[in-house]
C-alpha cells in the first residue's frame, strides 16, 4: 500500500517540521511507503527553506514551489497531478486537520468506500467563520442543488480512482470540495477531531471568502439567472397590475396619480435592479471568457525531485499540457 498526502502551504512556516513528525508517525502505522508533498503557494515565509531541508532529511518529503501565489485550490491541483499513491490524503498544513485522523479514514476506507471526508462535528474556530461557512453552504445548496455539508472541508482520503477523475477538471474556478461530490463514486464521511490554530491566522480575508462565494456559486449554478428571470417576471405583473388599478381609480373616483416623487422612486428601484441583473450576466460571462482562454492552473518555479524541465518537453509532450501530466498545467 502507497500513501500520498497533499498539502497547500502558505503562511504556516512554522508548523511544517511539527506536521512532517506527525506524519511519519501516523503514517507509518498504516505502511511504511508513503510520500508527503508539500506545495508551497509563495508562501510569504520561509516555507520552501524549510520543505527543501525536511525533503533532504527524508526524500520521502516532496516539495513543489510554485512560480507565484495560485490560491489554495491550485496548489491542490499541482500536488494531486504528481501523487503516486494508491491512496492520496488531501489536508492543510496548519494542524487544524490532524495527521492521526488519517488512520480512522483509511480504516473507513477499507470497507469499500471510494473516499472518506473528515466531518468537523466540533469546529476551532472563530464564530463568524463558522456562521459564513454555513451560510455559504445553505446558499451554495439553493443554488446549484449540491448538498454540501458545511462540516466537511478538503481534509479526507481518496483512491487512486476518484483522483484520477478530479484531475479530468482543469477548470479556473477549481473547488476541490465541489468536485468530490459531482463525480459521485462511493463516499462516507466521519467525524474528525479539528484543532485550534496554533500559529500564524488565516489567509482568506471576509473579501476572499465572499469572492470565493460568488465566484463558486456562478462557476456551479445558473439558477441566479433564473432568478431574476423570475423576478423580472413579477415585477412585470405587479407593475401591470399597479397601472390598471391607476386607471380605473381615475376613472371611477378620479383620483389623479401622483406625479414626480412616484416616478423617481420607480426609476430608481427599476435601475437598480437592472444594473444587478447586468452584473449577473457580466459575471458569468468574465466565467466563460477566463475558461475560454485555457491558461495553465500553476506554473512550477522548482521541485525537491527530479522532474523533466519545461523547455526540455518535445512537442508531443506540449500537446498534454492541461491534462495534469507536466509542470504546466
Amino acid at each position: 500500500m502507497y500513501i500520498s498526502v497533499v498539502t497547500p502551504v502558505y503562511g504556516t512556516y512554522l508548523n511544517l517540521e511539527r506536521l512532517y513528525l506527525r506524519l511519519r508517525q501516523s503514517l507509518s502505522q498504516i505502511t511504511k511507503q508513503f510520500e508527503i508533498i508539500m506545495v508551497n503557494d509563495a508562501s510569504p515565509d520561509n516555507a520552501w527553506e524549510v520543505m527543501t531541508t525536511l525533503a533532504k532529511q527524508d526524500s520521502r518529503v516532496r516539495g513543489i514551489n510554485l512560480s507565484r501565489n495560485f490560491g489554495q485550490y491550485h496548489a491542490i491541483a499541482a500536488g494531486l497531478d504528481h501523487v503516486n499513491g494508491d491512496w492520496i490524503v488531501v489536508m492543510d498544513c496548519d494542524l487544524q486537520d490532524q495527521p492521526e485522523e488519517i488512520i480512522k479514514l483509511y480504516h473507513k476506507a477499507q470497507e469499500g468506500y471510494d473516499m472518506v471526508l473528515g466531518q468537523r462535528v466540533k469546529r476551532n474556530d472563530v464564530a463568524m467563520k463558522r456562521c459564513f461557512s454555513k451560510l455559504f453552504h445553505h446558499i451554495l445548496k439553493y443554488l446549484s442543488g449540491i448538498d454540501h455539508d458545511h462540516t466537511i472541508s478538503n481534509f479526507g482520503i481518496y483512491s487512486k480512482k476518484t483522483i484520477h477523475a478530479i484531475r479530468q477538471y482543469r477548470e479556473q474556478s477549481c473547488p476541490f470540495g465541489i468536485y468530490i461530490h459531482h463525480i459521485g463514486f462511493r463516499k462516507a464521511s466521519i467525524p474528525v477531531q479539528h484543532a485550534r490554530r496554533s500559529t500564524g491566522k488565516s489567509s482568506y480575508t471576509f473579501r476572499k471568502k465572499f469572492d470565493f462565494a460568488v465566484d463558486m456559486i456562478v462557476a456551479n449554478s445558473n439558477k441566479p439567472l433564473l432568478l431574476s428571470i423570475q423576478f423580472g417576471f413579477l415585477m412585470f405583473a405587479g407593475s401591470i397590475g399597479y397601472a390598471l388599478w391607476l386607471v380605473l381609480r381615475y376613472l371611477l373616483y378620479e383620483i389623479e396619480v401622483a406625479g414626480w416623487t412616484s416616478l423617481m422612486t420607480s426609476l430608481y428601484v427599476i435601475s437598480g435592479l437592472l444594473f444587478m441583473n447586468m452584473g449577473f450576466l457580466g459575471l458569468y460571462i468574465g466565467n466563460i471568457f477566463d475558461e475560454t482562454k485555457q491558461r495553465p492552473l500553476y506554473f512550477i518555479q522548482e521541485t525537491t525531485f527530479d522532474n523533466p524541465k519545461e523547455g526540455d518537453k518535445s512537442e508531443n509532450d506540449s500537446q498534454k499540457i492541461g491534462r495534469g501530466n507536466f509542470h504546466v498545467i
